[in-house]
């Protein structure tokens, strides 16, 4: 959706100055605010990319790039020049054409920096992530043998971005639960049919969500437009705590899960058994 936005609006335009309104928004910057604004002013974005949680914007030269990451509240938005400054305005870089694209956060988990681009294309710090389902040269094949060859459960493994990238932990709850797998299934008993299964129920969930605008919470989850998704008024089971499940009618289950929380139907999604000693 961001990345949409960002190649329609972004792409092609210059750089004509940059504006750094918080320090932290730039951390990752290792030489700071005034070197990220120096190496930005008078450039110009070439395309508008993604993989996984990570954005960038490729500039002129295919040397190097702008590499932003939303963190929780994060938001890129594209502007007319003379807009009305957002309260968490943190980073403005106005274009060729008038506009503006701010970097918004209001817990400032986010930021920007400038990264030099691997051979492969991708920014540096982010050259171990694994190609998402969207992506033309996405393996799913290897992809299963890989999350097979884990020992782990089956959800940590789908949000491992060593392993496939882009599936949070919304998309996550809702693969698994049209999939009908419990996300603490141990990955080293899962044959090869279910582990295709649930990685193409991962690829349509994200996919009717990127259709239908993202999942969108809270006034922080929007496009470029600050527009929101919809995607949240079609969930099955994620944030249904109690709620019926659409497929059998029992309430849905939250589990507590790495800080955050798993959302299953009890019965659609049996526990998997504690193996005998």
């Amino acid at each position: 959706m961001v990345r949409r936005g960002l190649a329609e609006h972004a792409a092609g335009r210059g750089i004509v100055a940059v504006e750094v309104h918080h320090p932290r928004a730039v951390r990752r910057h290792l030489p700071g605010a005034a070197d990220f604004a120096g190496r930005l002013a008078g450039r110009r974005v070439v395309a508008a990319r993604r993989r996984g949680k990570y954005l960038w914007l490729e500039l002129d030269g295919g040397a190097d790039a702008v590499l932003a990451h939303l963190g929780m509240s994060g938001q890129l938005l594209v502007q007319p020049g003379g807009a009305p400054d957002e309260t968490h305005l943190r980073i403005r870089l106005r274009l060729d054409d008038g506009s503006e694209l701010r970097f918004v956060d209001q817990r400032t988990f986010g930021g920007l920096s400038v990264e030099e681009l691997s051979e492969a294309g991708l920014p540096v710090p982010i050259a171990h992530i694994a190609r998402d389902p969207f992506d033309p040269e996405y393996e799913p094949e290897a992809v299963v043998a890989a999350i097979r060859r884990r020992r782990t459960g089956l959800k940590r493994a789908l949000l491992d971005q060593t392993v496939v990238s882009g599936i949070g932990n919304i998309y996550a709850d809702e693969a698994l639960w049209r999939s009908r797998l419990h996300w603490a299934r141990p990955t080293a008993t899962l044959d090869r049919p279910a582990a295709r299964r649930v990685l193409e129920a991962a690829a349509t969930v994200m996919a009717i969500a990127l259709g239908e605008g993202g999942t969108s919470f809270d006034a922080l989850y929007v496009n470029v437009n600050g527009q929101s998704g919809y995607f949240d008024r079609s969930l099955a089971v994620y944030g249904r705590d109690g709620q019926p499940c659409p497929r059998c009618g029992s309430p849905v289950r939250r589990d507590a899960f790495m800080n955050r929380s798993s959302f299953s139907c009890p019965r659609c999604q049996p526990r998997p058994r504690r193996p005998h000693r």
